[in-house]
């Protein structure tokens, strides 16, 4: 605890709690934390008709803000940073996308820095070790076979910020890159891959335990071939990513995989490029030009889905308005899943005493009225028009 001398005290809303919603609920906030009580000298936030919940952690992210995260410099990343915590996310895992190897380490680097300053939660490697035939928005000539001395490099590179690495499982070494992850704590993530439903089911053996953007990138599920989405909707072990925008998912697939997975090994995510919260135009994905229409992302050359627009606000309304998801299983999925992953739920990821005061307040509409982190307001509640 900070030792603060005055709380603040947000009172009347409904409250997600990871043993349900309290209505009529409150959050004391004690400096940067969550506390079980307040002091005697408090202010008190009225916000009845209101939820809250806790602050959204994305694990796949590559930018937002007109800036990307996978290129660029450190005041670029904290941009893209800001735009998405104005839209709810208080913690984010800053993805990369395929480049040469040398140029990854250097990125590493970078954000490692920011990871130690905590503006980022850690890094995602999202290629080059994925496979030519599911690149989708990666260029294919920078591509490679996962080989554990240079998963490694990256890991060297990344200063303990390694989080997770997307790897097609199926090419050679990729089992063996599966257990080098796995000894060094990072996510193995089986994604952007051709493997058959027994591939999947041996890399899951060896230790991976995500499924990168389930459904995409990857062979449709079929009756005969199974293909790997049936292996990682049935494996317990596995949590599986969704990017819930409407343009990579219909609604029956996301569906599918609440009912068949279950809530608990959900994590929903953005895969946001540059132009998350900040408009259709020209972008770049890494080194390959990315149009944005009407707020979907695609390969000027090809027309691949170059990662989304997606902030999670909107990915948390969608969920709960147009697909009749229990908001506690929306909460479960967007804050405490993604927090377990990367080993941050001590900390966030529930509103919990003792943990981080990130949180976010919703009008009935589930429109972001209020977003705090670290016991400051991002966006302030009484800045926001009354519901």
């Amino acid at each position: 605890m900070s030792g603060s001398a005055h709380s603040t005290v947000l009172s009347g809303a409904r409250v997600v709690l990871p043993t349900g919603t309290v209505a009529g609920g409150r959050v004391i906030v004690d400096g940067d934390r969550i506390a079980g009580s307040a002091h005697d000298a408090t202010t008190t936030v009225d916000l009845t008709g209101h939820w809250i919940v806790p602050g959204f952690v994305d694990m796949h992210n590559h930018g937002g803000g007109g800036a990307s995260f996978t290129s660029g410099t450190a005041e670029d990343v904290l941009k893209g940073v800001r735009t998405h915590r104005e839209h709810g996310t208080t913690t984010l895992v800053a993805s990369t996308v395929t480049g040469d190897l040398d140029e990854l380490a250097r990125r590493a680097a970078l954000l490692a820095e920011l990871t130690q300053q905590g503006e980022i939660a850690g890094i995602h490697f999202e290629g080059p070790f994925i496979n030519p035939c599911r690149k989708g928005a990666h260029k294919e000539d920078l591509l490679r076979d996962p080989d554990p001395a240079e998963v490694r490099k990256l890991i060297d590179a990344a200063h303990g910020a390694a989080r997770m690495f997307t790897l097609a499982t199926e090419l050679p070494g990729g089992l063996d890159s599966v257990r080098l992850l796995a000894e060094h704590g990072v996510i193995a993530a089986i994604g952007h891959t051709d493997a058959t439903y027994e591939q999947t089911r041996a890399a899951i053996d060896a230790g991976a335990t995500v499924a990168t953007h389930l459904f995409n990138a990857m062979p449709p599920l079929a009756h005969r071939e199974p293909g790997p989405i049936a292996a990682l909707l049935e494996d317990e072990r596995i949590t599986v990513e969704l990017i819930n925008d409407g343009t990579h998912l219909h609604p029956a697939a996301l569906e599918l995989a609440f009912h068949h997975a279950g809530a608990h090994r959900v994590a929903l995510i953005t895969d946001a490029m540059d132009a998350a919260g900040f408009g259709d135009g020209t972008y770049h994905l890494g080194p390959l030009e990315v149009e944005v229409k009407h707020g979907v992302a695609r390969l000027v050359e090809g027309g691949s889905i170059a990662g989304s627009t997606l902030t999670l606000d909107t990915a948390f309304k969608r969920s709960v308005t147009l697909d009749k998801l229990p908001v506690e299983s929306v909460v479960q999925a967007i804050s405490a899943n993604p927090a377990k992953l990367i080993g941050l739920y001590d900390e966030i990821g529930s509103l919990e005493p003792g943990k981080y005061a990130d949180l976010v307040v919703l009008d009935a509409a589930f429109d972001v009225k209020g977003v705090m982190r670290r016991g400051e307001w991002i966006v302030s509640p009484a800045a926001r028009p009354a519901i």
